[in-house]
């Protein structure tokens, strides 16, 4: 199994640089098709075009092949966060303030893991959804949730 924060560390500085920041990065495919899937996004506008992922992809792969960190064959998948956009970082709760998001937890919060509503933003390290206030640390997921987020932006138009 690979090292994430390993391989989180390895591939942060690479792409900061190129005016990117990491959003995720994570082994998907299993042991039929181990995939290293590293979720980027432009500061400027919080996504990636196919341009992008071509520059990181390409500076990536040469970083990969001479540190080689991961064991075995894999393919390596530079993408944008999406409209299902993972919230990964504390911050991510905050900028993405009044979007309805899916959490799901960790372990149980009074007999649930299972939470959506609007995010309200943050106190501190508290991420607060609707009426309720959960620790981050809590969360085993969580992401924008997509039929949500057409409303809230047909709404703004």
């Amino acid at each position: 199994m690979a090292d994430i924060a390993g391989l989180e560390r390895l591939i942060e500085p690479e792409v900061k640089p190129l005016g990117y920041d990491l959003v995720r990065v994570m082994m998907i495919g299993g042991t039929s098709d181990p995939t290293l899937q590293v979720m980027a996004e432009r500061r400027d506008t919080r996504q990636l075009d196919l341009a992008d992922c071509e520059k990181i992809s390409r500076r990536l792969s040469e970083l990969l092949d001479l540190a080689d960190p991961i064991d075995g064959s894999y393919r390596l998948e530079v993408s944008s966060p999406g409209i299902d956009r993972p919230l990964t970082r504390l911050k991510d709760y905050g900028d993405w303030k009044g979007y309805d998001a899916r959490l799901t937890l960790a372990e149980p919060h009074e007999g649930r893991k299972q939470f959506t509503g609007e995010l309200r933003g943050l106190e501190g390290e508290l991420v607060l959804i609707r009426t309720i206030a959960l620790f981050r640390n809590f969360f085993g997921q969580a992401a924008l949730d997509r039929q949500a987020h057409h409303r809230h932006r047909a709404a703004q138009h």
